[in-house]
């Protein structure tokens, strides 16, 4: 099965990136996840589910170690092939 994961740190800053949301893209950059777009008002990436669920396990604990204090997040099954 392949997921995809929407989600947002806050609180945030559109002048400089907060340390939490830095961390949140280290995460789902630097993974096995897939399709990943960053952005100021959310962010995606796609993978397996074993996959997504390790990222949002990392990325609940370093974020919140780095000062988030709220984090939003949906996970959503993809239909087979993807997209």
């Amino acid at each position: 099965m392949r997921l995809r994961l929407e989600f947002t740190t806050e609180p945030f800053d559109l002048d400089v990136p907060p340390r939490h949301a830095v961390v949140a893209r280290e995460v789902v950059e630097g993974g096995t996840l897939e399709g990943v777009e960053v952005g100021p008002f959310g962010n995606t990436a796609e993978g397996a589910a074993d996959e997504v669920v390790a990222a949002v396990a990392e990325l609940l604990h370093r974020t919140l170690a780095a000062g988030a204090t709220r984090i939003s997040l949906q996970v959503s099954a993809l239909p087979d092939g993807g997209a």
